[in-house]
């Protein structure tokens, strides 16, 4: 850049000393190409001649943004884990169990709160049919064993204790009875419509008096019942009456 400025400065001096006899005479388009010739040296070697035709620093090239490389499955993805083999599940009938777990009640009044009453076990029979026909009478209602079964008949003394007449409605209390004969499972005592049905007996005794409440359930054949276990329903929890 100083060489061109020296150079310029030489030219612009002979320009100036054009009257002077030490230098040659210049035509008008001598003068002219030494000026054109001085113009394109400093447009040569100035170096801010670039950025004053042409700014370009506000402006950036566009930069490609770089798709993500695709995510590699994990190994443990790929491999597909065995199902697990399930171990059959054992079925066990816990309904004997349930039913020895049960508490033992005292009497049926107990369980059932039935005040100003006492209601006694007195025994059983085993019969074919119930009740048993009397000459000369026909019965409101009778039952008949299965066949191959036997009618296995419990029966209860219902005691009124007080000094007036009260009526016992078993039915209001909800009482439903099962039977377990011998230790086995307890069987559903059968509904009926004998009047003196104690899981549905709803009548007055009078006072100071007592009326005979049987409960029935059907048993095998030849059945000796040597234990009866009188399970007691209706009131929350179920409760076990020992009864022989």
């Amino acid at each position: 850049m100083k060489k061109a400025k020296v150079l310029l400065c030489g030219v612009a001096a002979a320009l100036l000393m054009t009257g002077c006899g030490d230098m040659p005479d210049l035509t008008q388009d001598e003068t002219e190409l030494i000026s054109e010739y001085a113009v394109g040296v400093l447009l040569k070697y100035d170096t801010g001649h670039g950025r004053r035709l042409v700014d370009t620093s506000g402006y950036e090239e566009p930069v490609e943004e770089e798709e993500p490389a695709p995510e590699e499955p994990a190994e443990d993805m790929e491999e597909e884990s065995a199902p697990e083999t399930q171990e059959p599940v054992e079925v066990v009938d816990v309904s004997q169990d349930e039913e020895e777990t049960q508490p033992a009640v005292s009497s049926v009044e107990e369980y059932y709160g039935i005040p100003n009453m006492m209601i006694n076990y007195t025994g059983c029979e085993m019969v074919d049919s119930y009740p048993q026909e009397e000459e000369g009478a026909v019965p409101f209602f009778s039952l008949e064993a299965s066949p191959g079964k036997q009618l296995l008949i419990l029966k209860f003394n219902a005691q009124n204790l007080s000094g007036e007449d009260q009526q016992l409605n078993m039915l209001g209390y909800g009482a439903t009875f099962r039977i377990s004969v011998n230790g086995e499972s307890s069987r559903g005592a059968l509904a009926t419509m004998l009047v003196n049905d104690m899981q549905t007996y709803d009548s007055l005794i009078p006072a100071n008096s007592s009326v005979e409440l049987v409960s029935i359930v059907e048993v095998p054949q030849g059945t000796n019942a040597g234990s009866i276990d009188f399970i007691l329903r209706g009131n929350g929890e179920d409760g076990t009456l020992h009864l022989q």
